[in-house]
């Protein structure tokens, strides 16, 4: 386990729907469990999109977190729509395979799409580095969906003692709620590295 933080995709970025559309319509990429993924509907209101696995111990230390998060942003219309994603190569890791990712989710009862990016393009699309790496995406003025967080949902650690609580992740959705704009100042997230396919380690992974 390399201990990898996230690379803080400039705040801004619009939401790569592209990519994701364009990985999913080939079949590179597919959702692997929870209720159906509809790109239009995301572009409605904020998106949260984590970047997981299976077997990392940081994913494992936030889980019952994410499983509190969702309840707590159901209900129509939703304040904030979640899209789990996994990347890490299944030559290295099978275990993060579409199976292991369904129990994962029946474990916790999440409802959310979860995506297997078989061609890592889209973990390339968002420059991400670690799991849990999350991205809070939000309306902006020109219609588009534009990053406004990335980083830490807390600062607690695996072996600390101190349950995930998404003190910082929470923060920013608040100020969303309350019409504000999240805080300037974030902290990366850290966890284990994404798990490239061999040899195709990206720049920022190297």
């Amino acid at each position: 386990m390399a201990l990898t933080p996230s690379t803080m995709l400039p705040l801004g970025t619009p939401l790569p729907f592209g990519v994701i559309s364009a990985q999913l319509a080939t079949g590179a990429a597919q959702q692997v469990s929870g209720e159906p993924l509809d790109l239009d509907g995301l572009a409605r209101g904020p998106v949260l999109v984590l970047f997981l696995c299976e077997h990392c111990p940081f994913v494992k230390h936030v889980e019952q977190e994410l499983s509190r998060l969702q309840a707590d942003v159901a209900g129509p219309p939703p304040r904030l729509r979640i899209l789990a994603i996994s990347s890490n190569s299944l030559q290295t890791h099978p275990q993060d395979g579409a199976e292991g990712l369904r129990a994962q989710a029946a474990r916790h009862g999440w409802t959310f799409p979860y995506l297997l990016d078989g061609h890592q393009e889209i973990a390339r699309a968002f420059r991400a580095a670690c799991t849990p790496d999350p991205y809070l995406f939000a309306p902006a003025a020109d219609g588009a969906l534009r990053l406004v967080y990335r980083g830490q949902l807390d600062d607690s650690r695996p072996g600390q003692g101190r349950p995930a609580d998404g003190k910082d992740l929470r923060a920013a959705l608040a100020a969303l709620e309350a019409g504000g704009t999240p805080a300037g100042e974030q902290r990366p997230a850290i966890g284990c590295n994404i798990k490239w396919h061999p040899g195709s380690e990206p720049e920022w992974a190297r």
